[in-house]
Order: structure tokens, then sequence, then C-alpha cells
């Protein structure tokens, strides 16, 4: 992403309450369902891309999880995660980057990705990111994974958004990963609207 999209979701969490964007969920229900499925025990480490200020991290703390990293563009959004967290902040490492010009220095067995995807519209945009993933995955670690689905909106926050299926997904993340589970969501927005997105599970080969 360019300097530009950086100052754009700045600017986002800046301005906006981080429970009234379209994005914003109370309960990371179904990323935390796709874990439970997974049977991983705390002490898997795990990323989550764009995290931001999402709670994810916040019940993920509270299960006991040790070694959790989140990634996000915006340093205003992790100032909310981080903020919410109190005390527990010191418990997780924060890293302000934008995945496509960054590179992991280690694995991760679990990626998390809600919504961040998607927006990466162009070709070059996606190959960086899929380096960045190959980098940055463990060898039988896990990607979890959701963008648009193909009747979801085609624009996000004033962005651009690429829509997928799962087929779609799959395509783009082999052969490096192995598509192993897809379901879709219908989430509702703070401002009452719907959203169609679509969950992959993907394993590192």
């Amino acid at each position: 992403m360019s300097g530009a999209k950086r100052e754009h979701w700045e600017d986002v969490y800046r301005t906006k309450a981080a429970d009234s964007v379209s994005w914003y969920q109370p309960t990371p229900g179904l990323s935390l369902r796709a874990l439970d499925e997974l049977q991983l025990p705390a002490t898997t480490s795990l990323i989550d891309v764009g995290g931001g200020a999402s709670s994810l991290v916040d019940r993920l703390v509270e299960r006991g999880w040790s070694d959790l990293t989140v990634l996000d563009i915006a340093a205003p959004a992790l100032e909310v995660a981080k903020a919410r967290l109190r005390e527990d902040a010191i418990r997780v490492a924060w890293v302000v980057e934008d995945v496509t010009v960054w590179r992991p220095d280690r694995h991760y067995d679990v990626w998390h990705d809600r919504a961040v995807f998607h927006f990466l519209t162009e070709p070059e945009q996606r190959l960086a990111y899929r380096r960045a993933l190959e980098i940055g995955t463990a060898p039988g670690g896990f990607v979890i994974i959701a963008t648009f689905a193909p009747d979801g909106p085609e624009r996000c926050s004033g962005l651009p958004v690429q829509r997928y299926d799962a087929a779609a997904l799959a395509a783009d993340f082999s052969p490096a990963f192995t598509l192993e589970h897809d379901w879709r969501e219908e989430h509702a927005t703070p401002g009452g609207g719907r959203q169609s997105f679509q969950w992959c599970v993907f394993r590192r080969r």
C-alpha cells in the first residue's frame, strides 16, 4: 500500500469510533470458532494481520495464549487495542507495518486475516502479500482468512475491493497452501447493513 493509503487508515481511526466502522464485530465469533475447530494449544503462535482495534487479541489473551502478534498499517488502530487491554498489552507484540512491504523475521503457526486481503486490488500487491505470507507461516501452519464474497460490497471505507469465492482464494494461494475448509458469513454492520464474507482455512504445505 502507498503512503496515501496509510494516511487513509490512520484518518479512519482518528475520526471514527472503533465500534462504528462497518467491519466492527462485538465478538470475533467466527475467528474463535475456526481456532477452536483446529484444536490448537495456547502456546500456538498467531499473527492477526490487519488486526487493528479487533477484540480477537483480547479473547485470546483471556484464553491464555502466550505468543500473539497484531500487525496493522494504522498505528491509531493498535493504540485502541492497547488501551483496551491495559496491562495485558505487554503480552502482545504490536507491529505497525504495511503487510505488502513487511518481511516477517519469524514463522507463525497461524496467520489470521479478516478483511485485509480484499483491499489488494492490484496483482503486484497480492504477490507481495503472498511473499510475506509464505515467509511468515510455518510448515504445516494455518491461514484463516476472510474477504468479501462475490455478492459482497464493491467498495469499503471509500476504497475498491477484490471479491472472492473459496475457489478464487484457493487459486490465489496455491500451490503453497491447501484449502481445508470454507464457509460464508452475512456480517451485520453497526449501521444495520449486511455484508457477505467468504471465509477460508488453508494449510501450509
